[in-house]
């Protein structure tokens, strides 16, 4: 019995317990369900979460690409701007270009002979204004003062002498009392002092230049300056090297005669100058040239060699070319001051000299030694060299070349 009753217990616990489980199972199935559908909910915000940070991611990179597009325009920005401040610095250069092409012009030919001169200028002209601010009226001190002023500045004695005397008689025919006009009058008798009608026959072509003058004196350098000249001017140039002892001198001529893009002639070191001469003479009759120009050698050592070799030059010219005209050059360097009067005096005697080119003006406080030369041998200045450049060789105006050394504003004569 109480076997049955044990296992009818036992039966009804099972049923109770299975009755439970069932009920569990139930309440598991419903809080499965209830997971579930939290599972699902979960899992559409986790979705929901996920495009969500996937927007964030989105907009992340939006803003990244943004912020990159930012710094891109930072970037061209700051090179906008360093391509505007170079901008502005190279329309500053431009302007300053422009205002200094406004404000200095291109340097003339008497900015340029005023600038060289400067030595000679202080040498003289400053002196001068010194000399005026010293003196109430004019006496005897004071042109005892001003001879000794000209002297300095390599001026002989003799011409000092002339040069003053003619200043005194044109203050009385002037009426002039007062030393603050005597400068004035004294640049008017000095051009009169060197003066000279005489121009350089290269308008009279065909024309023979003979380039004579010691070795330093600057013959090379002044005949392709010439050349160079002559050649912008338009004429047919054509350079004979016939100073054919000193070394080098033929390829010195050639590299200027190459640079100015003008014809060459030339023989080997040593040979007769006068057989250059010769066929120079020829080639430049052949193609018509309207300039030959001739370098020959400088040696005032032996005065006898240098009398025949250019007593030989003159004949070969005057027979292969009489109907040429025919130019002597002498070249001077400035800087030898009066020992250059003596040169020409030396040449003077063994060539029919036309005229004078005087050479270095810009290195010397010496330039009154042209004054001298030209009262002494009368022979003309007909170019002068103020510098290195081409251009700083050119005819020799004397009122230009006094108010250069005279005046102390460039603006007299520019």
């Amino acid at each position: 019995m109480f076997k049955w009753f044990k296992n009818k217990f036992s039966t009804e616990k099972n049923k109770e317990d299975l009755k439970e489980n069932i009920e569990t199972l139930d309440k598991n199935l419903e809080i499965d369900e209830v997971d579930s559908e939290e599972l699902k909910v979960n899992e559409e915000d986790l979705i929901e979460n996920t495009e969500e940070l996937n927007l964030v991611d989105e907009t992340v990179m939006e803003s990244k690409e943004e912020l990159n597009l930012a710094d891109e325009t930072v970037v061209e920005s700051k090179e906008e701007l360093n391509l505007a401040d170079e901008t502005v610095v190279e329309s500053k250069d431009e302007l300053n270009l422009a205002k200094e092409t406004v404000d200095k012009p291109k340097k003339g030919f008497f900015a340029s002979l005023f600038s060289g001169l400067e030595k000679t200028r202080k040498n003289i002209g400053n002196k001068i204004d010194n000399l005026i601010n010293n003196y109430d009226e004019i006496d005897d001190d004071l042109f005892e003062e001003l001879e000794e002023i000209l002297i300095m500045a390599d001026i002989s004695y003799e011409s000092v002498m002339k040069l003053v005397e003619t200043l005194k008689e044109e203050l009385v025919l002037r009426k002039i009392k007062q030393p603050s006009k005597i400068k004035e009058v004294l640049a008017d008798v000095m051009v009169d002092f060197i003066s000279d009608d005489s121009d350089l026959l290269e308008s009279k072509t065909p024309v023979v230049i003979l380039v004579i003058g010691v070795n330093g004196a600057g013959k090379t350098t002044t005949i392709g300056k010439m050349a160079s000249r002559f050649a912008n001017d338009g004429k047919k140039v054509m350079v004979a090297a016939a100073d054919t002892f000193r070394a080098a001198a033929i390829d010195q001529l050639k590299v200027w005669a190459d640079r100015a893009n003008v014809s060459f002639i030339s023989h080997e070191e040593g040979s007769d100058p006068s057989a250059v001469i010769f066929d120079g003479l020829k080639s430049a009759k052949a193609r018509k040239m309207d300039i030959l120009i001739c370098d020959t050698a400088g040696r005032l050592h032996n005065k006898v060699n240098l009398m025949n070799e250019l007593k030989k030059m003159h004949g070969v010219i005057d027979r292969e070319y009489p109907e040429a005209n025919k130019e002597v050059l002498l070249v001077l360097d400035a800087t030898t001051g009066q020992n250059a009067i003596s040169q020409a005096k030396l040449f003077k005697e063994v060539a029919d000299i036309t005229g004078l080119v005087v050479t270095k003006l810009d290195g010397t406080a010496k330039g009154g030694f042209v004054f001298s030369i030209k009262d002494e041998l009368e022979i003309p200045v007909k170019l002068i060299g103020v510098g290195e450049k081409i251009e700083d060789l050119r005819n020799f105006d004397a009122r230009e070349f006094v108010s250069a050394i005279v005046e102390n504003n460039i603006e007299q004569e520019s």
